[in-house]
């Protein structure tokens, strides 16, 4: 979740295991799939690379363009203000056929957590928005068109929420929802909330509504399959997760890719893969360690896998991942 705090440059997640994962060098070309504040960029070009760096949320690029100005231009850092889904065309666009590295830290950035006007988190009461690029539908546009079998499909599917019928049709009741506090407020009362619980339960239906609104699941298969397509023989692919469907996808991904995969029952014929490992087996994954962790609560979800490009071609379209 790179993004800044407001009080100094922000260091990302896992940055040290980040940058060790993608070993950039002097006149590498490394994609900064989801910019935010840059804090992976800024370790990157400090490493002697060439920074491509994505993002759709205007406010990102807005600081970014900022940054470059007050530090110096610097020809090494690329900007593109667009989603990480469309890097494979951009960097074809930038004349770009393959680079060394591609980061991606996925999910919501603390920048856009902690702007209550952004209308992420139910912290400080704001308007029901989410949209990281900033257009399309809303979060409020959502909750109070869609029907109640459809928003209870969103917070099951994306929200993990058991009981997504009983708050599905509460959020009905209560519409028109216009603000977070409106929302949390909802979904608390369906469920049952009492202040001091572990855990606030309207997290996991603002998390579903977000993905929801954002399309945050197929952009991250879209980008997981344009990052093999970019990647060139040796380059290499650091994935940081925060919650379990974001990092199933990147397991699966990576699994398939290296043909590394359970194997099959020995009942069954053994077919063999359709296709050569496009990666190699891909590292342990790894999470933050407890000096981070009591430096940034935040991190304690954070998941990092990293994996090695082959020599072989990228799959065809028909056997890469989908959401």
């Amino acid at each position: 979740m790179s993004a800044a705090s407001g009080h100094g440059p922000h260091i990302p997640v896992l940055l040290d295991e980040v940058i060790a994962a993608l070993d950039p060098k002097p006149g590498s070309v490394i994609i900064d799939a989801t910019f935010g504040a840059g804090g992976y960029s800024r370790a990157l070009l400090d490493a002697g690379a060439t920074v491509h760096g994505f993002d759709r949320d205007p406010d990102a690029i807005r600081a970014a363009k900022l940054w470059k100005e007050t530090a110096g231009e610097n020809p090494r850092l690329v900007l593109h203000p667009r989603r990480f889904s469309e890097m494979l065309d951009a960097m074809h666009e930038a004349g770009v056929a393959a680079v060394d590295g591609v980061v991606m830290d996925i999910g919501v950035s603390s920048m856009q957590l902690d702007q209550p006007g952004r209308g992420f988190a139910f912290s400080s009461d704001g308007p029901l928005d989410m949209r990281m690029s900033q257009e399309g539908e809303s979060a409020a546009d959502f909750l109070n068109t869609a029907n109640e079998e459809t928003i209870a499909d969103v917070l099951y599917e994306y929200g993990e929420e058991r009981q997504s019928r009983r708050v599905a049709r509460a959020i009905v009741a209560a519409r028109p929802l216009e603000t977070t506090g409106q929302l949390a407020s909802v979904v608390r009362k369906a469920l049952g909330y009492h202040a001091g619980a572990p855990k606030d339960p309207a997290t996991r239906s603002f998390q579903a509504i977000r993905i929801h609104v954002n399309g945050e699941l197929d952009e991250l298969a879209a980008a997981l399959n344009a990052a093999e397509a970019l990647l060139k023989e040796g380059g290499r692919l650091a994935v940081v997760s925060f919650h379990s469907l974001e990092d199933r996808i990147v397991k699966h991904f990576l699994r398939d890719a290296s043909n590394s995969g359970a194997a099959p029952s020995r009942h069954m014929p053994d077919v063999g893969p359709s296709h050569q490992p496009v990666f190699r087996k891909p590292a342990k994954a790894v999470r933050a360690g407890k000096a981070e962790l009591d430096r940034n609560p935040r991190a304690r979800s954070a998941v990092l896998r990293a994996a090695t490009r082959t020599a072989a071609p990228a799959r065809p379209e028909a056997e890469r991942i989908s959401a």
